[in-house]
Order: C-alpha cells, then sequence, then structure tokens
C-alpha cells in the first residue's frame, strides 16, 4: 500500500505529519539508533583513554573515523543496522555489530584497520543494553528540548508579547462564572497568557535530564 497520511496508524505521521517534521530526525527510530551510536562510540573513546593496557588511545585517523560515524548517521546506515537485527534479534546488539564493522571498513587506512581490529571487542564493554538506551533517550530528550521545543514557545512568547503590546489599549468584555464583568483590554489578557506560559517555558528548561552508565545492576561490577 502507498503510504498515505489517510494510511497512518497514527495522526503524528498523518494530519500533523508536517507540523512534526522538525522531531523526526530526533525521535524517529533513526533518531534512537543515531543517538545509540553516539553513545557507544564516546564509550568506546573513553575506554581507549582510562588507561588500559590492552586498550592503548587511539591514533588521530582512528578516532576521526570513529567520530565521522556518528556526525555522518544516515538513514542507510540505520536501514543496515535494521538489517543487523534481523538476525540477532536484539536492537542494541545490532548496534555494536555495526560498529564493529565499520571498525574495517575499506575507507581506512591499513594502520588504523589494524588498530581497529585489535580493540573492536572493547565496544560496548562492561554495558548493559540499558546503559545505552537510557543514555540514548536522554539525548534525544536533550536535542528536542533545546532544538524544537524551547525555541517554539519563545518565538509563541515574542509573537504574544507584542500582541500585548500592540492591544494593550483595545478594550473587551470579559466574564466571570459565564458572565459578562469589569471591562479589560485585549492586551491584559494576551499578557496574562504570557507570563503563564514563560513560567512553564522555565519549568520546561529546568527539567533535570538524567542517565545512567554503570552497568547490569549499577554497581559497576564488569567494570571493576
Amino acid at each position: 500500500m502507498n503510504p498515505h497520511a489517510v494510511s497512518a496508524l497514527s495522526p503524528l505521521d498523518g494530519r500533523y505529519a508536517a507540523k512534526l517534521a522538525a522531531l523526526r530526525p530526533l525521535m524517529s527510530e533513526h533518531g534512537y539508533m543515531h543517538r545509540r551510536v553516539q553513545v557507544e562510540i564516546t564509550w568506546f573513546l573513553a575506554l581507549s583513554q582510562a588507561g588500559l593496557a590492552q586498550f592503548p588511545p587511539l591514533g588521530r585517523s582512528s578516532r576521526a573515523h570513529l567520530l565521522n560515524l556518528v556526525a555522518n548517521f544516515s538513514v542507510e546506515d540505520a536501514l543496515a543496522i535494521k538489517a543487523i537485527e534481523a538476525t540477532t534479534n536484539h536492537d542494541v546488539k545490532a548496534v555494536e555489530y555495526w560498529i564493529k564493522e565499520q571498525c574495517n571498513a575499506p575507507s581506512l587506512d591499513a594502520d588504523a584497520r589494524a588498530e581497529l581490529a585489535r580493540v573492536s571487542e572493547f565496544v560496548h564493554f562492561a554495558c548493559t543494553s540499558e546503559d545505552i538506551n537510557n543514555t540514548s533517550h536522554a539525548l534525544q530528550l536533550q536535542a528536542s528540548r533545546e532544538q524544537v521545543v524551547l525555541p517554539m514557545l519563545d518565538a509563541i512568547i515574542t509573537k504574544l508579547r507584542d500582541m500585548a503590546h500592540a492591544y494593550a489599549d483595545v478594550p473587551m468584555l470579559s466574564r466571570t462564572h459565564g458572565q459578562t464583568a469589569s471591562p479589560t483590554t485585549v492586551g491584559k489578557e494576551v499578557a496574562n497568557v504570557v507570563m503563564r506560559l514563560r513560567a512553564a517555558r522555565e519549568r520546561i528548561a529546568n527539567v533535570a535530564i538524567l542517565a545512567k552508565m554503570n552497568g547490569a545492576v549499577g554497581n559497576y561490577n564488569a567494570h571493576l
């Protein structure tokens, strides 16, 4: 069946699909995989700097290659991970295997390929799936808040503030208990919305987004 708004399972991908375009790269499965790759590679690079005799610091070429996997993560990369998942039947393990495959990419020079081959088993080392998943969720929420939600709220607040000033002297009939009451102005009522929305915006901005990265039961057992 051809994809169409009226065949969507949810209004988010049907009626409101265009309104959510900015969130799709961040909150879709592709966006989720992107953050998983980011977390896995960030952890892998951190391990390379941890002073382990078995995992010396990576060279510049190897580090650049790994960071490029994050920076240039594409829909095609996500589909490649999905293809691996069809075999593993485990989404996080599929990300791990994909990263290991990229450690042997043809674009790598021989020295970097040999270096990464020696240490590729440190991908996902000491991690449980939830370490990767909850940290990825945190990154998704953080990016969505900073890149989409707060800028949109700021734009609405700015527009309403301008309206409050523009209509400050325009009288209107107010109501209480559904009946007409003392007069007010359009600007004052819009300003009231601005103040409430600004307070809500600050509460959203100040929510602490947490994550954990401490192994299966949170005791750093495998790390030690």
